[in-house]
């Protein structure tokens, strides 16, 4: 989860330096608007992919522990109770 959230930071901030360095460019505001328009659906697409990895990680984790907590749940109702002889 560390490494997501660090990811994600860089991408964010990546995302800012591009569009102040566009903005600062010395050029025609058209050409500076479909940059950053084209920068924006990059960064998008990278974001919309971290966090579906990130989704699909997570999903195998609690599947993982459902399956953990099933055998164990299973295993024990199986267990032979000891019978109460006097």
């Amino acid at each position: 989860m560390k490494t997501e959230k660090v990811i994600l930071s860089v991408l964010l901030a990546a995302t800012a330096g591009v569009a102040l360095g566009i903005l600062f460019a010395p050029e025609k505001g058209e050409k500076v608007r479909r940059k950053i328009r084209e920068k924006g659906e990059d960064y998008l697409e990278d974001l919309k992919d971290e966090y579906n990895h990130s989704v699909k990680s997570l999903k195998r984790k609690v599947d993982a522990a459902y399956d953990d907590i099933a055998t164990k749940f299973k295993s024990h109702a199986e267990e032979p109770k000891e019978s109460k002889t006097a």
